[in-house]
């Protein structure tokens, strides 16, 4: 195995325990940390990348989005929300940085408005 494989399953491992725990701490998003453990492991085993395509917590929280259906109204609200949250103590935090604070603030309406409009809303599974 060569050294640039080593180091995606390396990131990819990271990304996979953080995510973990992100499914399990309210305030820690694991969308993201799954996706990025998810094109970590594609890229360096297969054996790996299936693996992890079958596990519960990738087919919870990813393989909607990324097979193209969309997300969940509650999944797009709980990563909305977690975003509100984490951007508003950056933008607290720059207060004497008007300029961070004008950007933080287009960075947060660009995730609104892509959530909102540009992933697909699906039916909750009963």
């Amino acid at each position: 195995m060569n050294i640039k494989k080593v180091i995606y399953l390396s990131i990819g491992f990271i990304g996979l325990i953080l995510g973990a725990i992100g499914a399990v701490i309210p305030m820690m998003p694991a969308f993201p940390f799954l996706l990025l453990a998810a094109y970590c492991f594609t890229r360096s085993s297969e054996r790996v990348h299936k693996w992890f395509i079958e596990t519960k917590l990738y087919k919870s929280n990813l393989e909607d989005y990324v097979t193209g259906r969309g997300m969940t109204k509650k999944t797009k609200v709980r990563i909305m929300i977690i975003i509100t949250l984490l951007m508003s103590i950056g933008f607290i935090m720059m207060g004497a940085v008007p300029v961070g604070q004008i950007i933080l603030g287009f960075v947060w309406l660009f995730h609104i408005i892509y959530f909102v409009f540009g992933v697909k809303t699906i039916p909750a599974d009963l």
